[in-house]
């Protein structure tokens, strides 16, 4: 099942897996009780590399596609700290510590915090970053930069 743009080969590894296990080492999360919701997870990145990077968090895949979420739910048996909500994000009413977010429309995740999470991050180029640096209802902190070289960012910030 193709769930992802990206081919097989060196190129999914880091674009999926390094990219979201760095992700999951740089969210600043203070303590080990941590919910987090991965909204549009897709094929599961970043939520289930964090979820196998820090098994004491609590994450929630949130996945309209029922496809897709077929397949989370599946591929997902085994990781105790993992649920799957086959829902669109305008349905969800479960709240966590953090929302999480890869290949989203920024703007759209955006217009759910404080709802869902005081707390967001996401995966992005910096130009798709500077047009929502300036959002008034979100304090960010420094991104920081992925290491492959592709200007991706993760950038953490916190409803104000």
């Amino acid at each position: 099942m193709n769930l992802t743009t990206v081919g097989a080969g060196p190129e999914t590894v880091i674009r999926h897996y390094c990219e979201s296990l760095f992700f999951g080492v740089h969210l600043p999360a203070v303590d080990d009780n941590v919910s987090v919701l991965d909204l549009g997870s897709g094929a599961g990145f970043p939520g289930v590399a964090m979820a196998i990077l820090k098994p004491k968090w609590q994450l929630k895949l949130v996945e309209a596609s029922q496809r897709k979420a077929v397949f989370l739910r599946e591929s997902t048996r085994h990781l105790n700290n993992v649920r799957v909500l086959a829902q669109r994000l305008e349905k969800v009413v479960d709240h966590a510590d953090w929302v999480v977010a890869r290949a989203v429309d920024p703007l759209a995740i955006l217009s759910h915090v404080p709802r869902l999470a005081p707390n967001v991050g996401l995966m992005l180029t910096e130009r798709d970053f500077s047009p929502i640096q300036t959002k008034s209802h979100i304090a960010w902190v420094d991104p920081v930069r992925l290491p492959w070289g592709d200007r991706k960012i993760c950038v953490f910030g916190r409803s104000t």
